[in-house]
């Protein structure tokens, strides 16, 4: 694969290489020898200025070793990518661009906030790039597009064409694209182009390859309306947008315009499977690539993905890309929030070896997402998870949830998880509407199994049995291999006298989860001891669980 290094130069200036393996630079000296290289012309600079501006006017020859021992430094640590990246002579020294990738984020703080070298020379050269915004802005774009950071996969859809000069045509047209791309920006794992961008493309072109290069799109969603004898059919078209190739094709059928919501629906739809192919497609190509050439857009949509899925071996996965994603992207909250959940889960699917290790990690990945950005709704929600299941401190995590609603009432993770807290804190009509919420404002969710288990829970602390085998079932026809899940069903088929079917269900439990005990639940459950882990508890042992 091809060896670059990657450089971060606002807040905490990070470096490495990526290659086979990634190799992480550390030292001040050697960051900021590297950053005023990235940032030169060319990324050529004099020995001289290097000495002078890293190590001071210390005489000529205090300076000369400083600078190659620095390099030597360098040599050692990246072996022979070394000769690949730099080249140097008696007179400079130079780093080659293409093999450069910038991931700045001016919102991360001051350029090159963390380097602690004191030499005048240093300070008056960040001091003076500070000092200029357009520089600074520059030096975030001075690489080709393709290698600028995005990490999530980008979709739009153009409105509807037809043929002829029918003017409710092309309104119903512009209405389908504005609501699907309404839909599919409630998903956090996809970046949506504004629909007025779709609509200002689609007047001057529908040629896929313009559309990508103008838009920056990944994928497009297109298509044509044709009047029928019995109202108007939608052919809906979805694409790659690099390669233009029709990756699926839908139609529906409105009567006239006045069923309408019967269209919302159907779009909806739509939107659902263009968020799932774009989860299947990013998760189907990482899995056939080495983990460092997996693309920014295609890791952490892969990395929830995997997490969510059934296997233990797709859940393993997943934390390969999501640490890969917080490696790559170290000053994005989400990816560390995301890492978090992903220890939370592995204590409470009982794959943990330490749970005491697993539960401080989340601790300290949320934490470093709410260090990056204490307003990220995501980051708070999490945190709220973390402190709900693993620390059982119930007042923080409720503190997490509200001040996460607060920032962003839209947040239905936050709503999801507050539901969850409500059951256990036994308030079912609370847990109920709050599930029902998180429901409402996530419709295209790429893992609604877990948003259907919670909600089981949440009946079961509401005493709606029936509800919460509804939902039990629904999760498992999805994911049959959810711990809690086949433990709420369990509760709702015992508490609903239907005690033959709770045996066979608990029979599954077993059959998933062999060593699986009451024990097991009372030891790590932080609700094993009140109102709904009694609940469980005594189902289960009616069950046959001992």
């Amino acid at each position: 694969m091809a060896t670059f290094l990657e450089i971060a130069l606002f807040g905490t200036c990070a470096v490495r290489l990526k290659a086979r393996d990634t190799i992480e630079i550390r030292g001040a000296k050697h960051r900021a020898l590297i950053a005023i290289l990235a940032t030169a012309p060319m990324g050529r600079r004099t020995r001289t200025f290097l000495q002078n501006t890293l190590w001071g006017y210390s005489g000529y020859d205090c300076g000369h070793q400083n600078l190659r021992r620095a390099l030597a430094d360098l040599r050692k640590l990246l072996g022979r990518e070394f000769d690949t990246l730099f080249r140097t002579t008696n007179t400079d020294v130079e780093l080659d661009l293409a093999r450069l990738r910038f991931i700045s984020d001016p919102s991360a703080g001051a350029f090159l906030e963390d380097l602690n070298v004191v030499e005048k020379d240093f300070r008056k050269w960040v001091a003076a790039i500070r000092e200029n915004p357009a520089q600074v802005k520059t030096l975030c774009q001075s690489m080709p597009a393709a290698t600028l950071r995005h990490s999530r996969p980008s979709v739009t859809m153009l409105p509807l064409g037809h043929l002829g000069d029918d003017p409710s045509l092309k309104a119903l047209g512009d209405w389908i694209g504005e609501q699907a791309c309404r839909v599919l920006s409630r998903s956090r794992f996809l970046s949506v182009i504004s629909h007025l961008s779709g609509r200002a493309m689609a007047e001057k072109t529908t040629v896929v390859t313009e559309v990508q290069k103008t838009l920056g799109v990944d994928f497009l969603t297109t298509g044509f309306l044709r009047r029928s004898a019995s109202g108007i059919i939608c052919d809906i078209d979805f694409l790659d947008a690099q390669s233009g190739q029709i990756l699926w094709n839908r139609n529906f059928q409105i009567a006239n315009m006045s069923y309408l919501d019967d269209a919302a629906t159907q779009i909806e739809h739509v939107a659902r499977t263009v968020a799932k192919s774009i989860s299947d497609t990013a998760i189907a190509s990482s899995r056939m690539q080495p983990l460092n050439d997996v693309s920014d857009q295609n890791l952490l949509i892969s990395g929830v993905g995997l997490m969510h899925r059934a296997t233990i071996r797709d859940f393993l996965k997943s934390r390969d890309f999501l640490s890969e994603a917080t490696s790559r992207l170290p000053n994005l909250a989400e990816t560390h929030a995301w890492l978090a959940k992903w220890y939370v889960l592995n204590v409470m699917k009982g794959y943990t070896m330490d749970q005491k290790r697993d539960t401080q990690l989340a601790v300290d990945c949320t934490a470093k997402a709410l260090d990056l950005d204490p307003e990220s709704s995501l980051s708070l929600t999490i945190d709220g998870f973390v402190h709900n299941n693993l620390v059982h401190d119930f007042s923080t995590a409720d503190k997490r949830f509200e001040t996460a609603l607060d920032v962003n009432p839209n947040e239905s993770l936050a709503w999801l998880l507050r539901g969850s807290l409500k059951a256990f804190l036994n308030d079912g009509e609370s847990a109920v509407s709050s599930n029902q919420q998180a429901r409402k404002l996530s419709p295209i969710d790429p893992f609604n199994y877990y948003y259907d288990s919670l909600a089981s829970t949440a009946y079961i602390a509401a005493d709606d049995f029936e509800n919460a085998l509804v939902y039990a079932n629904r999760s498992l026809a999805t994911n049959d291999q959810h711990l809690s899940t086949h433990r709420a069903k369990i509760t709702a088929l015992h508490f609903m006298d239907r005690r033959e079917e709770a045996r066979t269900a608990a029979e599954e439990l077993l059959r998933i989860w062999p060593s699986y005990s009451l024990q097991h639940y009372e030891r790590s459950h932080p609700v094993s001891q009140e109102k709904l882990g009694r609940r469980a508890l005594k189902a289960m042992a009616a069950s046959g669980i001992n």
